[in-house]
């Protein structure tokens, strides 16, 4: 039997399930399918990462990411007021713990006041008020950086989707995707097949991969990064009040080893970044030999790798050596030890990289006819989740 619908959405994560509920908000009569392969939804990268409500204070002024950071922060935190999602503004500190990361600061600061961010540079006195127990020189306060449970707001998403009459089908694996002039048919390796006016691949990790699918030319391929994650014991939790991160390296896309406040209880520490040996690779020794062969045979990822060979082999040192993971969070909070550190659940990044070696920083889309792929969704995706949705819904109304 086959399912028609008006809309197929590839992929149950952030961005797919706030694709799913502004389409059927703001068309409400148009028949909306939500295909996602695992059992549960936001099982992967939405279901795993720091749950951190972004300022949009380190990215580029009028960037894709700057645009969407600031207006679906806004979005967001309105939904969650309208639902009952809880949130929490608990503000962050971004620290510079030496003087030559006091351009880089600055750089930041200046982005920040560019995108309407309310931030403030503070000194070392003001940063100890704020946190008692971090280590700086000088520092930017961003009051309005929050936390959130981003697995719970994907709940209440769909929620909202099933009871607008869209469908949400689970455990259905993408086999094969047919486009024609006026359809594209959807099979599923467990055998369901759907008819879709339009389809919109949201399916993060695996967002090349069902690009090629559906006939598109992939212009870049998604590398995994695993960013591996301490806990602190509860003895060692006052250390921390909320969030404090380091200035990042500006030639690095990751923005170093921070202490995350959870929503939930908790103070995550991490992540660092280093190659998973499979797409979905949260433990070191998940291995998957064809994605590990295309990723280390990827001519982006060989450039990529040896321009910055040093620091990765510095991301793989912390990962096998607490003591280097601690040495990293000591140069934020000094009194950190070992012992205060816990394993915590690692989380996987789909990092987009481009044939000659550079990393795709911003969001990217791209269209195969009736076909439209979310190719690159990074951080701050989540925050920037309802806001994304309101342009891959223009995108689509106007394709």
């Amino acid at each position: 039997m086959i399912k028609h619908t008006d809309i197929a959405i590839i992929g149950g994560g952030v961005i797919g399930l706030a694709t799913a509920y502004h389409l059927k908000k703001t068309h409400p009569k148009k028949s909306i399918i939500v295909i996602e392969k695992e059992d549960s939804l936001s099982s992967h990268q939405t279901g795993n990462n720091s749950g951190v409500i972004h300022s949009g204070i380190y990215y580029k002024p009028g960037s894709l990411k700057a645009i969407n950071c600031r207006k679906g922060k806004q979005a967001l935190e309105r939904f969650c007021d309208q639902e009952g999602v809880d949130y929490e503004q608990c503000g962050k500190v971004i620290v510079a713990t030496s003087e030559n990361e006091l351009p880089a600061m600055q750089k930041i600061y200046e982005r920040g006041k560019a995108n309407n961010v309310t931030c403030k540079k503070i000194d070392k006195t003001e940063l100890k008020e704020i946190e008692p127990h971090a280590a700086g020189i000088a520092a930017i306060h961003v009051p309005e950086a929050g936390i959130i449970n981003y697995k719970k707001f994907c709940s209440v998403l769909a929620q909202k989707i099933e009871a607008g009459d869209g469908q949400i089908l689970t455990g259905q694996k993408v086999n094969f995707i047919t486009p024609s002039r006026e359809k594209v048919n959807i099979e599923t390796v467990e055998g369901i097949e759907i008819e879709a006016s339009k389809v919109i691949n949201c399916s993060g990790l695996y967002s090349d991969i069902i690009a090629e699918k559906g006939g598109s030319k992939s212009e870049m391929k998604i590398i995994p990064f695993r960013g591996e994650y301490y806990e602190l014991n509860d003895n060692a939790q006052g250390l921390v009040n909320n969030l404090i991160y380091p200035v990042p390296d500006p030639n690095f896309p990751f923005l170093g080893v921070h202490f995350t406040r959870m929503i939930d209880g908790g103070i995550e520490c991490g992540p660092n970044a280093v190659l998973a040996f499979a797409r979905e690779g949260y433990k070191k020794l998940k291995v998957n030999p064809n994605e590990l062969i295309e990723s280390l045979t990827y001519p982006g990822f060989i450039k990529l790798a040896s321009k910055y060979w040093k620091t990765g082999l510095g991301e793989i040192w912390r990962s096998f050596s607490k003591k280097a993971f601690v040495k990293a969070l000591s140069k934020l909070v000094p009194e950190i030890k070992t012992e205060h550190l816990k394993t915590a659940p690692a989380g996987v990044r789909a990092q987009a990289v481009s044939l000659d070696g550079s990393m795709v920083d911003d969001f990217y889309f791209s269209r195969n006819g009736n076909i439209l792929n979310v190719c690159n969704a990074p951080s701050p995706a989540a925050t920037a989740s309802l806001n994304i949705a309101k342009v891959i819904t223009e995108k689509i109304d106007n394709g």
